[in-house]
């Protein structure tokens, strides 16, 4: 019996009674060979639907698996059925099937003529790109998108944009731009949406400038950016903190009429909050809420964040309230930024409602907050507080970490407890915490007031041997404390030390060296030093004053240290009452 005798019996029978003779009688099966199976397939009087079952019965068969062929064969009739979903299922077998799996051309050249509708190749290609991409197989797509580009077949903008989505979460940048350019190159209709996608992934890598280049080029191509575009460039100039280039996109805005989104006002916002400009947030903000454009919880939590960080509580609760009131629901970090607000503030009380009030809402306390508030009541002198919730930390399971023990120390510290300050420092160890270089500088601080160099710099060398590096805190600990033992020729000998490891000497320590050369009588020399400051675009603040102050009166200078108060007072530096006894003093020393 000839094969087309035998396809001719089998679709007979597939026809009249299904799939059951096949499994009751597997001898059926005996003479099935594959050109019987693609002839069985390509039958026009079996329906499409018992061809599928048909197939899917060969394939849990070992002995009888569908070729390449027939399942291409299979494929051309679910495109005639119009069942695009199974089709693309087909397609899924060949690509995750290394004995099916193939080049584009032998899979075109696999299907057969007698299947050979309009349309139908454009369509196989599009789907097979689909298929790959959706496996992560890039390089098989992009080689559907060759074959596809030089046998003159569409890949629909779609299919591109799916990939171009894919290759954004495998972060693969190049990849991405390379197939716009293929896109570009072979006149696919590329939308503002692709466009955007690839000008986010180059500017999350870091490369803004070839973002803004590739969207300059393809303006000039006819494609107009929109407001996801543009946010996307301006937060990463935002990020790189370029006001030049941020000035540019928003001029570009509003040369091509695109109008602010919210996520456009919260980048703004967020980048003149940080930047300093609050009252430029602030005026952004107002221009929100008129252009009726709903601010979410992440625009009030900036600009409350940021208003903390100014210290202007008042306006922080304002804010929160109001988002309250519009059915914003504060998250964690709202919660985060007034309670730290609060604390630096000194506020402990709102600290302390903020928490109550987040337990709430179901948001529980964790480390950084827990930091925060004993931080908080160290600040204030309140250490009974602090070692409280230091106990509710433990209890909660919470890590007592570094950070928590420098902030207990300091605390003692503040309140002239240092034996138990030096106490806690150096028993962290044994309870598994390894000390850092703020640790280290605490206790270094607390020998050298104690006047104890020899064991302060012993910590210094095991703090070294231990891999923590000394920083500018660490030397100025030194430098101050030599200073106010008149022991100059140290202080200046570290000076120099941190200078070679390329630490740059700040306000504090300038203010160390001054005080120091007060003390010792030194007036001149500590007037050099205090002009020198400006030069090493240092500010003075309140400290530096007084002790140039002090050390003036001291010395019956007293005209001097009226010109450096009236110098303090005009540049905004509200004198302390330390200053006003040595002004005093100096009076007295002169006879006036």
């Amino acid at each position: 019996m000839s094969n087309q005798a035998i396809a001719t019996n089998i679709c007979k029978l597939i026809v009249k009674s299904g799939l059951k003779p096949f499994k009751t009688t597997p001898s059926l099966l005996s003479n099935l060979d594959t050109q019987i199976t693609h002839l069985v397939l390509s039958n026009p009087n079996v329906p499409t639907q018992s061809c599928l079952s048909f197939f899917n019965f060969l394939r849990s068969n070992p002995s009888h698996k569908p070729d390449l062929r027939a399942h291409l064969i299979l494929v051309s009739r679910l495109y005639g059925a119009r069942k695009f979903a199974v089709m693309k299922n087909v397609l899924n077998f060949i690509a995750n099937d290394e004995n099916l799996r193939s080049t584009t051309e032998r899979i075109v050249a696999s299907i057969g003529s007698e299947f050979n509708e309009p349309k139908f190749v454009d369509k196989l290609c599009d789907m097979l790109f689909r298929v790959y991409v959706d496996n992560r197989m890039f390089d098989s797509a992009l080689g559907v998108f060759d074959y596809a580009k030089n046998n003159g077949l569409e890949i629909e903008e779609r299919s591109c944009f799916v990939f171009l989505l894919a290759l954004k979460r495998s972060v693969n940048v190049e990849l991405s731009l390379e197939l716009l350019r293929k896109m570009v190159d072979s006149g696919v209709e590329i939308t503002v949406y692709s466009l955007t996608i690839v000008i986010d992934g180059l500017c999350r890598k870091g490369d803004v400038e070839r973002a803004k280049t590739l969207m300059d080029e393809l303006v000039g191509k006819g494609i107009k950016p929109n407001v996801f575009t543009y946010n996307t460039l301006l937060n990463a100039y935002t990020e790189r903190k370029d006001m030049c280039s941020v000035n540019e996109i928003l001029s570009l805005m509003e040369k091509d009429g695109v109008d602010y989104n919210a996520a456009t006002y919260t980048i703004l916002i967020e980048w003149y909050s940080r930047s300093g400009k609050i009252e430029e947030a602030e005026k952004l903000f107002d221009e929100m809420l008129k252009k009726n454009i709903e601010p979410d919880v992440y625009v009030y939590t900036s600009i409350i964040n940021w208003n903390c960080n100014s210290g202007n509580m008042k306006r922080a609760f304002a804010l929160f309230d109001e988002m309250t009131e519009r059915g914003l629901v504060p998250n964690s970090y709202t919660y985060g930024a007034l309670i730290n607000g609060a604390c630096k503030a000194g506020l402990m009380e709102a600290a302390e409602i903020l928490v109550n009030d987040m337990q709430s809402q179901g948001i529980d306390v964790n480390q950084v907050l827990f930091n925060t508030l004993i931080d908080g009541y160290c600040k204030k002198g309140m250490i009974d507080e602090a070692l409280r919730l230091q106990e509710i930390m433990q209890q909660k399971g919470l890590e007592i970490d570094v950070f928590t023990y420098n902030i207990i120390a300091s605390g003692f510290c503040r309140s002239n407890r240092r034996e138990e300050a030096r106490r806690l420092l150096l028993t962290m160890e044994e309870r598994g915490v390894a000390p850092n270089a703020v640790s280290f500088s605490i206790l270094i601080d607390i020998y050298c007031k104690e006047g104890n160099f020899a064991e302060a710099k012993r910590l210094l060398k095991e703090m070294e041997k231990k891999g923590e590096v000394p920083n500018v805190v660490t030397y100025n600990t030194f430098i101050e404390g030599y200073g106010k033992k008149r022991k100059m020729e140290e202080a200046y000998k570290l000076k120099n030390e941190m200078q070679e490891r390329g630490l740059m000497p700040d306000t504090f320590t300038y203010t160390s060296l001054i005080n120091g050369e007060c003390i010792r009588g030194n007036v001149d020399t500590a007037l050099e030093l205090f002009n020198e400051m400006p030069q090493q675009g240092l500010s003075r603040n309140v400290v530096t004053y007084a002790a140039m102050i002090s050390g003036l009166s001291k010395d019956g200078r007293a005209n001097e240290a009226f010109r450096l108060y009236d110098e303090m007072k005009a540049a905004g530096i509200k004198p302390d009452d330390r200053i006003y006894p040595s002004l005093t003093g100096s009076l007295h020393r002169t006879g006036s």
